[in-house]
């Protein structure tokens, strides 16, 4: 069994791990998004402060993950 743990903490270190953390990370801002237009729609304010917050963290995440592949070297171009 822990080897499997081992394997998967491996994977999620790795530059595939890392793009499909970026994929995830970044489908979650259409939910945020969505939350913003029904916020919008129902003059919600503090629905709208919990999306800005939200956004946030995947602003926060997204950067972090970026961090994370070029700490390992990743020789994509779009990275530099």
């Amino acid at each position: 069994m822990s080897s499997a743990m081992s394997k998967a903490k491996g994977f999620k270190k790795s530059k595939t791990g890392t793009y499909l953390s970026i994929g995830t990370t970044a489908f979650g801002a259409v939910s945020v998004a969505k939350q913003v237009k029904r916020a919008r729609a129902e003059n919600d304010t503090l629905r709208l402060i919990d999306a800005a917050v939200s956004a946030a963290a995947i602003v926060t995440g997204l950067a972090l993950l970026y961090r994370e592949l070029k700490r390992l070297g990743d020789d994509d171009v779009l990275l530099g």
